[in-house]
């Protein structure tokens, strides 16, 4: 396991550990989310991407402001929330609910748009000792899906690809490459 890596790791342990203790839900998604669902680290991560609630965001903004992090200059926190510290990078996408009570995104171009039913009601993942909570592996799997779709101008990144192998096989049955 290399430095970066390790960090990654405690900054997951702090983010689940502070949000808990504090009542604000958080959810990995990304390709963190798929190492938790395998319960191993599969590849390097340039950050750690997390779901959020909209309304918890200016809490959570500040309980880790406390611990070291700052906001990311790169992305304004009205469409979503990033903090740095050190060269670790957390990246924290806005949920919100429509007058129906569905999970929609809850920011940015695609705010009010439905996001995957269930996708919040997965178990918990775990590396090691670690657990944290994770959006469902059939989400993981559509996001990674239709990324290009939603996105064109964003080809399929051959990480994506290799990840959707991974949970594919995972949901399958077939021991994760």
């Amino acid at each position: 396991m290399d430095g970066l890596e390790q960090r990654q790791l405690d900054a997951i342990r702090d983010v689940v550990d502070l949000a808990g203790a504090a009542g604000i839900e958080v959810w990995l998604r990304g390709g963190w989310a798929m190492d938790f669902h395998l319960g191993t680290v599969r590849r390097p991560h340039v950050d750690v991407d997390w779901y959020c609630w909209r309304h918890d965001a200016d809490r959570l903004a500040a309980r880790l402001g406390g611990q070291g992090w700052r906001p990311d200059p790169r992305m304004p926190a009205t469409k979503q929330l990033d903090l740095l510290r050190g060269d670790v990078e957390l990246s924290f996408a806005y949920l919100d609910r429509d007058p129906a009570g569905r999970v929609v995104v809850g920011a940015g171009p695609w705010a009010g748009t439905p996001l995957p039913d269930g996708m919040l009601d997965a178990p918990q993942g775990r590396i090691g000792a670690l657990a944290a909570p994770v959006i469902s592996v059939t989400a993981q799997i559509e996001f990674k899906e239709m990324f290009p779709v939603w996105m064109p101008e964003r080809p399929r990144r051959a990480k994506d690809a290799a990840d959707l192998v991974r949970l594919q096989a995972s949901v399958d049955g077939r021991p994760p490459s």
